[in-house]
């Protein structure tokens, strides 16, 4: 099978390209490998996934319109699956163009090769951002998402939307992913797992937001990359007329306040943090909670991967590929 996966320099994409090239298939990668953070983690992935002789890629912007029809047309993939976002609430605050640039224009090319090249399944990815402010817990995928609390959260509501349509008008069988704070080794060193472990290295204050009040449903990325594979081969099965489109939670369905995250990783690492409480960021939900009912009556599959181990995964990762380096 010829899978397109997109965003392959990044976390998610990285992960889900090896386990798919592991298990014999054809993957073609295509990232732009930007410097939203240190090129030479995602430099670092790609080797990895070079060693496979049946991996090929292409150092391409999904946003360019010419360079992703050519690329469709000379790949002519059976499945994509779309992992390549700008990514980030926060970041979206300061650069609000970037995710129009990346998360719009760029999944409409996306789409657009999709329809012109007869794709068999379109695994996207969302967020469970798009939930916002929602207080009904845990987050359900019929629950509205109507009040997005950023940018970021809005585009990939956006995505969804533009989804449904192109299933609608063309037939395009699409399932989208709204993942729930995924983490794990070879993460994006802008999430709170990376830079928490960071600055208790190094002796640097951890900010805290909400002063501590935050839970979150963090889910361990071999999870996710099991629920990917999975639904890869289950597609959404349209009825009473409907366009053939899903949108599936994949989390841990076991929520985590972020002290106790916290304490956990302070353990792992047997050093205290210096913690430093602020206020709650703008754009950020105090609480993410995962229904995963729908992923597992579809799949099988439900995330089951324990905080305590996956920290201790990330520990042993990050010391192993950074050393001294930040302690």
């Amino acid at each position: 099978m010829s899978i397109l996966v997109t965003g392959t320099a990044g976390f998610i994409g990285f992960h889900v390209a090896k386990r798919l090239l592991e298990g014999g298939e054809v993957v073609w990668g295509v990232d732009n490998c930007n410097d939203y953070y240190d090129p030479r983690l995602k430099e670092k992935r790609l080797e990895m996934l070079h060693a496979f002789e049946r991996f090929h890629f292409y150092k391409a912007d999904i946003a360019d319109q010419v360079t992703m029809d050519e690329l469709f047309r000379k790949i002519q993939p059976e499945r994509v699956i779309h992992l390549a976002a700008q990514a980030g609430v926060r970041y979206s605050l300061e650069n609000p163009h970037a995710y129009t640039t990346s998360n719009i224009t760029g999944f409409l090319h996306i789409l657009e090769g999709c329809r012109q090249t007869g794709v068999k399944h379109l695994l996207y990815a969302s967020s469970s951002s798009v939930y916002g402010g929602n207080r009904k817990l845990p987050f359900c995928e019929t629950d509205p998402v109507d009040e997005p609390n950023s940018l970021y959260a809005a585009t990939k509501k956006a995505n969804e939307l533009m989804a449904y349509t192109y299933s609608h008008l063309y037939g395009i069988p699409a399932t989208g992913m709204r993942f729930f704070t995924v983490y794990g080794p070879w993460g994006r060193p802008d999430m709170a797992l990376y830079t928490f472990t960071k600055a208790i290295l190094a002796g640097e204050p951890v900010r805290i937001f909400n002063h501590g009040k935050m839970i979150r449903d963090f889910t361990y990325i071999d999870d996710v990359v099991e629920g990917v594979h999975r639904l890869m081969e289950r597609l959404p099965e349209p009825q009473d007329g409907k366009a053939p489109h899903q949108v599936l939670n994949i989390g841990n369905h076991q929520p985590v306040e972020l002290l106790q995250f916290l304490a956990i990783l302070e353990q792992k690492l047997n050093k205290p943090a210096n913690r430093h409480y602020m206020p709650i960021q703008p754009g950020d939900v105090p609480t993410t909670f995962a229904s995963v009912d729908a992923l597992y009556a579809k799949t099988g599959f439900r995330p089951h991967t324990p905080i305590e181990v996956g920290i201790a995964r990330f520990v042993d990762w990050y010391l192993d590929y950074y050393g001294d380096a930040h302690a």
